[in-house]
């Protein structure tokens, strides 16, 4: 993994025209429960500090253009991301076969996924906690990244797969009530949950993602080793520290 102070770089054999990066928690002027590079909006955090951060992930991470931002909603819906964003959208996932145009989703324990061709061509963000997941928006994304960006359509081997900072498998708990849904929807996730007693299970989320990439048809993937919850210096969490900032998650080409 190749990192830098304030943001990390995926590790993955992307083509070089492919930019991405996932900010961590420090660098910015945010304060309190936001220290300190809080890019997000919607948390709380003083308006003006979050525009201050965003210029500086701006300016250390040299992006041709301001990231489109979404509102985000834990749906199935991507969108095509453009340049001209007065008003997010409400989407979890954004893609694009234009350059100079940066992708970008926010997280503070669900999983962020990028998305690139071999080709250099097109790219996706993709914000991916258990209930996106369980609406299907890992394989909506793909789907849309597949036929719907100009010129001829890419099958799933065409494409990598980074799976960026998320809570991991020892910390995210949840009810038999998730567990019933996802192995309703295919019993293929049982191995992504672990037993812990009291009617509660442990999630691996990067497990999770993974069973419906795989089943997709792409096995071009990297990353998943983060703990948003347990590495408290790098990452906000929110199931850590309930209110708090996001982590960018940000990909584009040139």
């Amino acid at each position: 993994m190749s990192k830098t102070e304030h943001y990390i770089v995926p590790d993955w054999p992307a083509p070089p025209n492919i930019h991405a990066a996932t900010t961590l928690r420090t660098g910015g002027v945010s304060e309190g429960q936001y220290l300190s590079l809080n890019p997000a909006q919607h948390v709380g955090d003083d308006s003006k500090l979050v525009k201050q951060n965003r210029q500086i992930i701006r300016e250390i991470l040299t992006l041709p253009s301001e990231p489109v931002w979404l509102d985000q909603i834990h749906s199935s819906r991507a969108v095509e991301a453009t340049n001209i964003a007065v008003l997010p959208e409400q989407a979890d996932a954004s893609f694009t076969d234009v350059t100079g145009v940066v992708c970008a989703v926010m997280t503070a324990d669900c999983l962020p996924l990028l998305v690139c061709s071999k080709d250099g061509l097109r790219v996706a963000a993709i914000h991916a906690g258990w209930r996106g997941l369980l609406a299907g928006i890992i394989s909506n994304t793909v789907h849309t990244l597949k036929t719907k960006v100009k010129s001829t359509s890419y099958h799933p081997e065409d494409f990598l797969v980074w799976l960026g900072p998320a809570i991991g498998p020892g910390c995210f708990e949840i009810g038999s009530e998730v567990r019933d849904a996802f192995l309703d929807k295919s019993t293929d996730y049982a191995s992504a949950f672990k037993e812990w007693g009291n009617d509660k299970w442990m999630a691996d989320i990067y497990q999770l993602a993974r069973i419906e990439l795989f089943a997709l048809g792409i096995d071009g993937i990297y990353g998943g080793a983060f703990c948003t919850f347990t590495e408290s210096e790098r990452f906000y969490s929110y199931r850590r520290d309930s209110q708090t900032g996001r982590m960018a998650t940000l990909i584009w080409m040139e």
